[in-house]
């Protein structure tokens, strides 16, 4: 039996199609108007904001404004028009008298969706609202598939609504539409960017050097995943595209630079939740001298200094939760953590009680995976999620952490940090291994898991290792995840929320 929605949904694409007909006539007719519908610019002298910010000053002064028409309504011989610009909204009033016959057919001949431009005064309309006069108009592009709409009908009594753009997939894949229908979306990209910018300012105030490492590359490394590849011609070489910066900015370390960042997309063939795109934003920072306490007192006042800049306040809403970024934030060892969620004290544990213990928690884990994948995924399912308020998880088991210094207290452990906020990770942070002996007997461990199967496991480096021969300070190395970052001080859900073009299946036809 059909849904009376998928009715809606058909009527609704059938009218969609009669009504770009018609716009399509209108564009013909416009035409033979002699109007060009796509002219090459408008020149503007203020925009929407502007004049509702300050119209006493503007008051009877001519304007040029232009934007898209988001509302129309036509009254004999006048009308008024809501158009949009990037700072919002203003009406504008059109009447025959003044714009002459000629403009005011053009008028009616426009649509919603389409951009106009207009010269005129500003005035307060009888009812109090900000308006331009409009003595000049002219289209600037015409709109020929109109703006979704919400669409409804009675049946059986019951009240069925079809909105096209309240689907989250339609959202996501146009998201051109989705940001012309949803105004508030707009503001979570330019809070983004700014988000952005304020990382970098404090950075760059520390006198941290920002860098470009290669996007394309021999060997992947820097992370436990699975790569992208590419073949290229002219080298004929196959390459991966990076899933981390680590490995070439402590290359920049061994040649002498004390503190370098940089902000880049890295890629990684995994799959795609409400945490992760294959394609995402990361920063990474590497300073000598330092170690992963520097770090955690870096990330809690950088992150505080953000959030203080972009939204004013360190306590924010995040799905529900009231959290407060003010530091100093708790710092807790991992195996801490572990034993107050799970009961078990997991510390010294062999791959096989683990596996025991994994079972009875009710977790499920892979033949192929370690000791330190069996603790990584305790970890995610009993203390990931409760991990709501900010804090420091610490000291992470030697088999996770293949990059990282041992431990100066107890060498089973490795000196690590990642930073939870609101049940999950949005950074990792280590002291930097820096004795090539011992990296070199860590590449070669990982090695022998991606024998044992695991295709996360990370690669053995000969250049890598040949730097680090030639000395690398003591380093504290940080990662944030920046699109993580950008959920949190917008309050979204789902990192697709903060991706202006997230990775989709093929549209189907």
């Amino acid at each position: 039996m059909t849904k009376p929605t998928d009715d809606i949904r058909r009527d609704y694409e059938e009218e969609l199609n009669e009504l770009m007909r018609i716009r399509l006539e209108k564009l013909r007719r416009l035409r033979e108007m002699g109007v060009n519908p796509y002219p090459y610019a408008f020149k503007r002298t203020h925009r929407s904001r502007e004049i509702l910010e300050n119209f006493d000053q503007l008051e009877g002064q001519r304007v040029a404004v232009a934007g898209r028409i988001m509302s129309k309504r036509l009254h004999g011989k006048a009308g008024f028009a809501h158009i949009a610009d990037a700072e919002g909204r203003i009406q504008i009033y059109v009447r025959l008298d003044e714009v002459g016959e000629q403009k005011y057919e053009l008028f009616k001949l426009m649509d919603i969706g389409d951009f106009i431009g207009v010269r005129g005064e500003v005035f307060r309309t009888r009812t109090g609202e900000i308006t331009v006069k409009v003595q000049e108009l002219e289209l600037l592009s015409k709109n020929l598939r109109p703006l979704p709409v919400v669409k409804e009908r009675v049946v059986d009594g019951k009240r069925e609504v079809y909105d096209p753009f309240s689907d989250v997939e339609l959202r996501y894949r146009q998201r051109y539409v989705d940001l012309i229908v949803n105004p508030h979306v707009r503001e979570v990209f330019i809070k983004r960017s700014k988000i952005i910018s304020a990382m970098r300012r404090y950075l760059d105030g520390r006198g941290y050097l920002e860098v470009e490492t290669p996007i394309l590359q021999p060997i992947y490394g820097g992370a436990s995943a699975r790569p992208f590849i590419t073949h290229h011609n002219a080298l004929d070489i196959d390459l991966y595209l990076r899933i981390a910066d680590e490995l070439y900015l402590k290359r920049l370390i061994v040649g002498g630079f004390e503190a370098v960042y940089e902000i880049s997309k890295d890629f990684r063939n995994e799959g795609i939740d409400r945490f992760h795109n294959p394609e995402f934003t990361m920063m990474e920072l590497y300073v000598a001298y330092e170690d992963y306490t520097f770090m955690m007192d870096l990330v809690e006042e950088m992150i505080g200094t953000i959030a203080q800049e972009v939204l004013g306040t360190l306590q924010i809403e995040y799905q529900g939760y009231t959290i407060n970024l003010e530091a100093p934030w708790p710092r807790k060892p991992m195996f801490d953590a572990l034993e107050e969620a799970t009961g078990y004290n997991l510390y010294g544990k062999s791959e096989g009680e683990l596996r025991e213990i994994a079972e009875k928690l009710g977790i499920e884990v892979e033949a192929s995976w370690d000791k330190g994948k069996i603790l990584d995924e305790i970890f995610k399912e009993k203390v990931e999620p409760n991990l709501i308020q900010p804090v420091f998880i610490t000291d992470y088991p030697i088999e996770l952490s293949p990059l990282a210094k041992r431990h100066r207290d107890d060498p089973n452990l490795v000196e690590r940090f990642e930073p939870f906020v609101a049940g999950h990770e949005i950074g990792n942070a280590f002291s930097e291994l820096n004795d090539p002996l011992d990296q070199r007997e860590r590449f070669e461990r990982q090695m022998e898991l991606r024998a044992r199967g695991d295709d996360e496991a990370q690669v053995l480096d000969e250049d890598y290792l040949r730097a680090l021969e030639y000395g690398m300070p003591p380093t504290a190395g940080l990662g944030i995840g920046i699109d993580r970052l950008v959920m949190l001080l917008t309050n979204q859900p789902s990192i697709r929320d903060v991706l202006l073009f997230p990775q989709m299946r093929p549209e189907r036809s």
